[in-house]
């Protein structure tokens, strides 16, 4: 199975807050701890805005974590980076809808 870790953004932001940053933190440190050499980073966003906003921010989203995961001591090389946009959301909504746990990270390790 593999160890998933979510970062969540505020809407319409692709920096990285304090508590989601104490996420990356804790993944790399799991990276780190169990070997894994290839990180999966995948940007999301919610149902609000346009499809192509949505994919650019989703894309900013995942660079803004793996620049935190760089500094953390990974090279770009170990780290995969997509955004998916709206097309993946953790809750379903309908079109427009603001939903806080579908803006976010997720940082997936393989077995």
């Amino acid at each position: 199975v593999p160890q998933k870790f979510l970062v969540f953004f505020d809407f319409d932001r692709s920096d990285v807050r304090p508590d989601a940053s104490k996420i990356v933190t804790e993944a790399a440190e799991y990276a780190k701890k169990n070997g894994k050499a290839v990180i999966h980073v995948t940007g999301h966003t919610d149902r609000a805005g346009t499809d192509a906003y949505n994919l650019a921010l989703s894309e900013r989203r995942a660079r803004a974590v793996q620049a935190e995961l760089t500094k953390l001591g990974f090279t770009a090389n170990q780290i995969t980076i997509s955004g998916k946009g709206e097309s993946e959301n953790l809750v379903p909504t309908g079109d427009g809808v603001r939903e806080p746990q579908n803006r976010r990270v997720e940082i997936v390790m393989d077995p």
